[in-house]
């Protein structure tokens, strides 16, 4: 069976997306679009992963294109990767203020290795989606942004991914008594519902997202660090 660690690394290697999406909208997978990716991402789930305990699942959207774009492991940017984590990377050590709360929120926990041992983070949708802006460039566009607000009466092919991933990764080793949902917007929406459809979860536990955090309420974020902190002692063990 492996650990931890080789349950994830497998889950990585074998993800992808071959449905169609709607017109202007691309797939993002980082784990086919850059060979550096995958041995990134592994030294990274192997360094925290590699045990036999089972972990809480953390969903966040989906990944960005400056976090786990890049880096493979959601809510990682490559500074964090390297100043937090003290693991490599070789390119352009690009920012995602997401990453930046996250790691503060970590520090907070007692540091990675700390909250490593008890959450594993994803994401609803494990792959990411861009779409071309007016100017021309291509910008992060999230999965409810063109899936049906509520369930599809016939098969969706993205709809259809995020319930077989999120299987996939229970499978892994996830407690499933508490999920923790970072967006309590749209995300969390979404992800009741299809907790509703399916009963991944017991409790659905929502919390304000990081990037929402930094962008809007920068000058409160010790206030959602304590929030976060506060809901994840709710786990046992």
């Amino acid at each position: 069976m492996g650990t931890f660690a080789d349950r994830i690394i497998g889950f990585n290697e074998t993800l992808d997306f071959s449905g169609t999406l709607p017109g202007g909208i691309r797939i993002m997978n980082p784990f086919r679009d850059n060979e550096n990716i995958l041995p990134i991402s592994s030294a990274f789930y192997q360094k925290y992963y590699n045990d036999q305990r089972p972990r809480h699942l953390i969903l966040g959207i989906n990944p960005g294109r400056f976090g786990a774009g890049v880096t493979g492991i959601p809510f990682t940017d490559p500074k964090r990767l390297i100043e937090r984590c003290g693991l490599a990377y070789p390119g352009e050590l690009k920012h995602e203020p997401s990453s930046v709360f996250v790691y503060e929120m970590i520090d907070a926990f007692g540091g990675p290795v700390a909250f490593y041992e008890k959450f594993y983070i994803n994401s609803v949708c494990p792959l990411g989606f861009t779409v071309t802006g007016k100017n021309g460039k291509e910008v992060n566009c999230n999965y409810y942004d063109f899936l049906p607000a509520d369930l599809p009466a016939v098969p969706d092919p993205v709809y259809d991914f995020i319930v077989d991933n999120i299987q996939k990764q229970i499978a892994m080793g996830i407690e499933t008594d508490i999920c923790f949902c970072f967006g309590n917007g749209k995300n969390e929406k979404f992800l009741r519902k299809l907790n509703d459809e399916y009963h991944f979860f017991g409790q659905v536990i929502a919390l304000e997202h990081p990037r929402f955090v930094m962008q809007y309420k920068a000058m409160s974020k010790q206030f959602y660090i304590d929030k976060y902190l506060c809901a994840f002692k709710q786990i046992n063990g």
